[in-house]
């Protein structure tokens, strides 16, 4: 069942012009100050210093804020139009659903969200499929089964498909090639019989889902990891010239298996999340499922391996990888939807990336993803003439620094804009329905 969440006041509106905004464009390191955006239908009409402002258009004063591309986590496994609102409120515009969703959120949810009849970012479904039930994924176990599932998945609307990591060399192939053909690409996990990540590249994946995908099947053999051993930094060099020679895509999701390693052994981490005030916005079901995730059950220690990836990220990043973020957000405990992809933001500058290379993976990779995966799609990630309005009005420059992202003065999507008060006015019946619920 989805909880319902009351409209804000803010509705379409087929003009907007945001006036006197220091835009910050992403698409190369600057700022263009004093700038207005006229926003006609959902698309960026005109950018410029002394636009004309059409009769009957909504000014917005973005004098003294700056404007950038709204932000896009592309692993996600939101479930509700609640969730969808709390990343909206968080400055998200875009977000990619990793798999698992369900039939109603993967049709008229994502439908809903994509044509703006509820309060949400923008929504890509991928399909997950795997060799055995053990993950809960649809199974395909012949070519000919994988074929079938990329036809179902292109008739459902799913814009990718996500393998996981029990598919037969067969049934990836075939994926692989009926993926291509119909316009439903490969993203997704290791496949242990593949025998290594580049193998998969090589095939035509096009996005590693996670950075600790290396650790799996790169600079370890597949299912010969022992779980806690550290590559050596050396290796690192020939991980960035593999991605690179294949020309994929890689989630710098440093968030997720760091917030992992900070519960590993320590039941007390996730008492503290539950306690924190951003479990005023996690739903009852997640509340709990948390504390039986069994990660505090575990033994050892995964904190030198988050070292490790942090290293790999800076890495791919200054060799030229498209880095793009994700969190896994809301299933491993501690990561709570939206603030999860800044707590990523951060621990990416804190990794060494640049706060421009740190932004990008939120903004303009994730738009060139999109673009590579769905040339035929209206662009976004840059603030540029034709690209969609996915807009976040800050009260200080992002580039100075990312946290002010964190709370945006405004977003803007599918043709909406919403002030604070009104990000605000989606939350609080959120918060109080999940408080009558505990």
């Amino acid at each position: 069942m989805f909880a319902l969440v009351p409209h804000a006041a803010a509705q379409p509106v087929s003009r907007i012009a945001l006036v006197n905004a220091n835009v910050v464009p992403m698409d190369r390191e600057r700022v263009l100050r004093g700038q207005t955006v006229l926003v006609e239908n959902g698309r960026i009409a005109a950018i410029g210093p002394r636009l004309a402002i059409p009769a009957g258009t909504r000014r917005i004063d973005a004098r003294g804020m700056w404007l950038s591309p709204g932000l896009a986590d592309l692993h996600t496994h939101v479930q509700t139009r609640d969730d969808l609102a709390i990343y909206l409120a968080h400055g998200v515009t875009t977000v990619l659903h990793m798999g698992e969703a369900s039939n109603a959120f993967a049709g008229r949810t994502r439908i809903a969200a994509n044509t703006a009849a509820i309060p949400a970012p923008h929504v890509y479904t991928a399909l997950a499929v795997d060799g055995s039930p053990r993950y809960g994924h649809l199974v395909v176990t012949t070519a000919e089964e994988a074929r079938a599932a990329v036809l179902l998945a292109r008739a459902n609307g799913y814009a990718f498909i996500k393998v996981y990591n029990n598919l037969s060399p067969d049934a990836f192939a075939a994926l692989t090639a009926a993926g291509r053909e119909r316009g439903v690409p490969i993203i997704g996990h290791t496949v242990t019989a593949m025998g290594g990540l580049e193998r998969q590249l090589a095939a035509g994946q096009l996005l590693v889902a996670h950075a600790e995908e290396f650790l799996y099947s790169h600079f370890f053999a597949p299912d010969a990891d022992s779980g806690q051993r550290v590559p050596d930094d050396g290796a690192i060099p020939g991980a960035v010239a593999m991605v690179r020679r294949h020309n994929a895509f890689v989630t710098a999701d440093l968030v997720t298996y760091g917030t992992i390693a900070e519960q590993w052994g320590s039941p007390a981490a996730v008492r503290s999340w539950l306690a924190s005030p951003e479990a005023r916005l996690l739903s009852p079901r997640y509340r709990l499922d948390w504390p039986n995730a069994g990660y505090d059950r575990r033994e050892g220690d995964l904190k030198p391996r988050a070292a490790f990836l942090a290293r790999l990220v800076k890495a791919l990043a200054d060799g030229g990888v498209p880095l793009v973020a994700g969190t896994d957000a809301p299933t491993i405990p501690g990561l709570f939807i939206g603030t999860s992809l800044h707590r990523n933001l951060a621990l990416l500058e804190a990794a060494g990336l640049t706060r421009y290379q740190t932004l990008a993976t939120a903004t303009r990779n994730a738009g060139a993803f999109i673009a590579r995966a769905r040339p035929d799609e209206a662009p976004f990630g840059t603030i540029a003439v034709g690209s969609r309005a996915d807009l976040v009005l800050t009260r200080a420059n992002p580039l100075d620094d990312l946290a002010t992202l964190r709370r945006p003065a405004g977003v803007m999507t599918h043709g909406t804009w919403r002030d604070r008060a009104e990000l605000d006015a989606l939350l609080a019946p959120i918060a109080d329905r999940y408080a009558a619920q505990r």
